[in-house]
């Protein structure tokens, strides 16, 4: 069936380093895309992939499949990273990374690769469409669960909100929510931009279910995302859930942690050798535990 389980946190976390040296390695030559945002979620992605969806790389099809949606597209290279290290294309494409006539745009786009159920790119879509995808699958019948991976960000749209709205209605327990909540946008901090605190509670008026977890840290993340998905499965006919993933932007890699200026920018030659060097030691870390 699925690509095969990994319930390792060390095997794991190896697999999120892998993702991140993915990441870097991509971006270098494209010389333009999100650097940031992709590191921070390499955790969430290895986890969500390689240990709790429901999928098969070799039928991508699959009626019986977790749908994943990736709201905010920019963070799209560890999508990409993460479908090629699951065996969804072959990892010599990354090189083609937002190059003219490449399935791997700057946002995903349906139908140019395997495993990508929607196209993205303006933000604060991508909860509506999974919503739509919850119903239909409850009316099917069916057991497979809706994951829809959003930024902190795209909250300061109202589309969002209206998605919220809508799930709660239609008791769409079937939708897992995961928000990747770095605190960070292009031109500065979403708490200097616009004020989103408190997620939780905002979420919970608008009678959501909410959890909030250490985004990188693997064991927090496995036992969140497994618990979620059994909960989903169960009863598609409960409150949706929302998992806020306080993740930290450009983990993994020291200069880049923290700093919003990486939220948009690839790096250059030297930085991404930095960075893979950075890496590298993590990797002999993790190996150690």
């Amino acid at each position: 069936m699925p690509v095969q389980r990994i319930d390792s946190i060390q095997e794991l976390s190896l697999k999120a380093n892998d993702i991140r040296v993915d990441i870097i390695n991509m971006l270098l030559p494209a010389k333009s895309g999100h650097t940031a945002g992709p590191l921070g979620m390499a955790d969430i992605f290895a986890a969500l992939y390689f240990h709790t969806l429901k999928h098969d790389w070799k039928k991508p099809d699959w009626p019986e499949r977790d749908r994943v949606v990736l709201s905010n597209g920019h963070i799209a290279p560890v999508l990409y990273a993460t479908l090629g290290e699951a065996g969804y294309f072959d990892k010599s494409l990354f090189s083609s990374l937002r190059k003219l006539g490449s399935p791997l745009q700057g946002h995903p786009h349906r139908g140019s690769l395997p495993g990508i159920e929607t196209s993205s790119g303006p933000l604060g879509q991508g909860l509506s469409q999974a919503c739509g995808m919850a119903l239909a699958s409850r009316m099917d019948g069916k057991k497979n669960v809706i994951w829809c991976l959003t930024s902190d960000g795209e909250h300061e749209e109202g589309q969002t909100w209206e998605a919220v709205l809508l799930a709660a209605k239609y008791k769409l327990g079937n939708l897992i929510a995961i928000m990747d909540r770095n605190f960070i946008q292009i031109d500065g901090t979403t708490e200097d931009i616009l004020p989103l605190e408190s997620m939780s509670a905002k979420y919970k008026a608008f009678n959501w279910d909410v959890v909030e977890i250490d985004g990188n840290d693997m064991q927090e993340v496995v036992a969140a995302l497994d618990k979620a998905r059994a909960r989903a499965a169960a009863n598609a006919q409960n409150k949706p859930l929302m998992i806020i993933a306080k993740t930290v932007p450009g983990k993994g890699v020291s200069f880049m942690e923290n700093r919003y200026q990486w939220h948009g920018k690839p790096p250059n030659a030297e930085e991404a050798q930095k960075a893979l060097d950075e890496l590298q030691i993590a990797r002999k870390r993790i190996m150690l535990v």
